[in-house]
């Protein structure tokens, strides 16, 4: 027989009575093990996040299939045929943990490459835009994402007044109310880093890039119909279908590629390649395929390797590096921080987190510390200890010139918020212009007038039609907007 212990290891005699005084006496404080299960069930919830709050998740492996050395030396693409464990965690963005999978938001994506130089994590969306390009403009965003502060209430109102006073918005907002803005579950959408990092090969030499992770299974959109009906019927609709995929040996496959900018392109084009609302046109830096990456193990315990993943676009490795890109440099920072708070000083550390290659470091003790702590080995650098770890300049990054003076510029002044967008609109056909107009109509029904003309006149801007449509289906002539 197994038996039953407390967390200390301790057998547990008496797993149905508490200890009293007397058969209807008062509990004893000394029950100790009354007192441990009633602490560790109030504790059992974590801090959900705060973004991207339901998820699913499942391991698999990421296969080199075309050789990029020449872009970067990070050891995962260092030959084709190198393969390395990948963790990806899916998910929703604006709702909560009991939140329905197929509501209209966009989609994380997030990968962590346990790769043997330590973790590299690419923490996207299945959209290659955002609605804000800096993030001090996060917070503000993801509130009116949130409940109202008085009626505890979804309020379409402040999303639009958000959206209507913030122009750059616009292309993704088109993305979001499009079909592809209710993805039929998670192994039929893209994925993308959104943001610019760089790739930095042995020579030292920095190029620019963006991150597509493109499905193979296809894209599978619902109608917003049937994804309604599915949040009534179904709501874990998405999680049950990728679970069930890898479970009868349907794994999931994504290729995994880039797009190439060169630092003097970089300078050169009439947009800003940093900001995360744009993206680079396919016909001037094409997608160069690397590997292939394929889900193939469901994890075993859904709050230890889902719920526990933490991820932060700060983890990175060698021959890998960041970007200006305003959005990205907050992330590296408030990621990170919001692990500290919600998971615990020493996540980087539980298994899901865990790197697969070794850690020696400096950091020690914290809530929750649950290895040796690195025993006796000294806690501070420099030390005279020849086996204690050093720093290897091999590793640096090459330097990146800056220009400009410290300030703080309005990024909307002479930024074109509108033609990608139109773009957008324009490249999808009649039936998908019709269902785009005809979910921002749905949306924006109870929305204050002059918000709803505001935006109308954000919609026009972007291609006359688009804002014809809107206008019409609100019953505003088009000129009022």
């Amino acid at each position: 027989m197994t038996k039953l212990t407390t967390a200390t290891g301790a057998p547990v005699a008496d797993n149905q009575n508490s200890r009293t005084a007397g058969a209807r006496g008062p509990v004893l404080m000394e029950d100790f093990h009354l007192i441990e299960k009633l602490q560790h069930f109030n504790r059992e919830r974590i801090p959900e996040r705060v973004v991207h709050a339901k998820g699913s998740g499942a391991y698999g492996v990421f296969e080199v299939t075309s050789d990029i050395t020449r872009y970067t030396s990070a050891d995962l693409f260092s030959h084709v045929g190198k393969k390395t464990d990948v963790f990806i965690r899916f998910s929703t963005v604006g709702g909560e943990k009991g939140s329905a999978d197929t509501e209209r938001d966009p989609r994380g994506f997030a990968i962590k490459f346990y790769t043997d130089e330590g973790n590299w994590d690419l923490v996207g969306n299945n959209t290659p835009v955002f609605f804000v390009r800096d993030g001090i403009k996060f917070p503000d965003f993801i509130h009116t994402q949130k409940r109202d502060p008085r009626t505890n209430l979804k309020n379409p109102t402040a999303m639009w007044d958000f959206w209507s006073l913030s122009p750059e918005s616009l292309h993704q907002v088109t993305t979001l109310f499009s079909d592809r803005g209710t993805p039929d579950g998670y192994r039929h959408m893209h994925g993308f880093g959104s943001h610019t990092f760089s790739m930095i090969n042995a020579r030292g030499e920095r190029v620019w890039v963006k991150y597509h992770v493109l499905s193979l299974q296809g894209i599978k959109n619902l109608h917003p119909r049937d994804a309604v009906r599915l949040a009534g019927e179904d709501p874990d609709y998405a999680q049950r279908d990728l679970f069930d995929a890898i479970a009868r040996g349907d794994f999931p496959k994504w290729r995994f590629c880039i797009q190439v900018m060169t630092e003097e392109q970089a300078r050169k084009t009439p947009y800003d390649p940093f900001d995360l609302t744009k993206v680079w046109p396919h016909a001037d830096f094409p997608l160069i395929e690397v590997g292939v990456i394929t889900l193939d193990r469901n994890p075993e315990n859904y709050f230890a390797e889902v719920e526990q993943a933490a991820f932060s676009p700060a983890s990175i490795v060698r021959g890998l590096g960041f970007s200006p890109d305003k959005m990205l440099q907050a992330r590296l920072f408030a990621y990170h921080d919001a692990h500290l708070y919600r998971v615990g000083t020493n996540y980087q550390a539980l298994p899901v987190n865990r790197p697969h290659a070794p850690v020696r470091t400096y950091q020690r003790d914290g809530a929750m510390r649950f290895d040796g702590n690195f025993g006796g080995e000294p806690n501070y650098e420099p030390n005279s200890f020849s086996d204690a770890p050093k720093q290897d300049p091999a590793y640096r990054e090459p330097s990146l010139r800056l220009e400009g003076d410290a300030d703080r510029y309005d990024h909307r002044v002479g930024n074109d918020d509108y033609t990608q967008a139109g773009n957008l609109f324009r490249l999808m056909n009649p039936q998908q212009q019709a269902l785009l107009i005809e979910n921002i109509v749905n949306s924006m029904k109870t929305v204050p007038r002059d918000i709803q003309e505001r935006q109308i006149a954000h919609f026009a801007k972007a291609d006359p039609r688009y804002g014809e449509g809107v206008a019409k289906g609100l019953g505003i002539e088009a000129s009022q907007g």
